[in-house]
């Protein structure tokens, strides 16, 4: 292996990124074993820029498919190719920041019950950016959000919180969470065989969430890791088509919703009488 370059896969899953996609593989490049990008159908010229860019770049493995097959179907073609004991599953528009992948990496090393963990995802500004680290959204956390419910979560806030965790104050160190973004998580091989791939039924948007929960639902560990900041240019690959965006976003949240109901008749007994708040266990 490199030196200083983690035994981690990154898998980057483009559809006109732009020169975005430029600056997220040289990132990843400087600091991950090997990277594949898996091009879903673009018609930009990033690809292009790509090719222009790192032609001749051993550790970047790139195919490129014909039509868009979904955001899960690209992550699931580029497990097929890595050859890295973790996977890096990243958003073309994020950049690693320096170290981060070498810190996210000693945290998912540190025990074996840990299969997931995310990074600290900042906006432009160097502000944390929603959905880094938050609690799956069942169906009371929804309605407890959608009606403003949030504002008893003063009084009760284990019934009451918000599932958007980054309105809480940053922890001091690795913490256990229900959820991390799919723009940025760390997998251990291991436990994506014992857990499965990616549902492609999902074409994008809640495919994270779900893959979250099923980690979870076979005892797998997430933690945030706070102190791994990457930065997402958020909303740069939604710009383009919007309303395409939106209703992927409610298809897949209305699969979330079936797959999340079993939990919701539990729920409201749960975090009444031995809820935990999310953030309760550093590591």
């Amino acid at each position: 292996m490199g030196s200083g370059l983690q035994p981690v896969s990154a898998v980057i899953v483009n559809h006109n990124t732009g020169a975005l996609l430029i600056d997220s593989v040289r990132a990843a490049l400087a600091q991950a074993e090997q990277v594949i990008v898996v091009d879903n159908a673009s018609v930009d010229a990033s690809m292009d820029l790509l090719v222009t860019q790192f032609a001749k770049e051993p550790r970047l493995v790139m195919l490129c498919e014909t039509k868009n097959l979904g955001f899960a179907a690209g992550c699931n073609l580029g497990v097929s190719l890595a050859s890295q004991a973790h996977l890096l599953f990243l958003y073309p528009d994020c950049i690693l920041g320096e170290g981060s992948l070498r810190r996210m990496g000693e945290v998912l090393d540190s025990d074996s019950s840990v299969g997931m963990v995310g990074g600290l995802l900042t906006n432009l500004d160097g502000s944390e950016q929603g959905g880094g680290r938050r609690a799956v959204p069942t169906p009371w956390r929804s309605f407890v959000r959608a009606f403003g419910l949030v504002r008893l979560s003063n009084r009760w806030p284990r019934l009451f919180f918000d599932f958007h965790l980054h309105k809480q104050p940053l922890p001091d160190a690795p913490i256990d969470v229900e959820a991390i973004s799919g723009a940025l998580m760390l997998v251990r091989r291991a436990a994506i065989d014992d857990v499965g791939l990616w549902d492609e039924a999902y074409f994008l948007h809640c495919e994270d969430l779900d893959w979250c929960m099923r980690f979870r639902q076979r005892g797998w560990r997430i933690l945030f890791v706070p102190d791994a900041p990457v930065l997402h240019h958020h909303g740069h690959c939604s710009r383009a088509r919007p309303f395409f965006v939106e209703w992927h976003k409610h298809k897949g949240g209305c699969g979330m919703a079936r797959r999340a109901r079993f939990q919701s008749a539990t729920f409201f007994m749960k975090e009444c009488c031995d809820g935990k708040n999310i953030q309760t266990r550093s590591h």
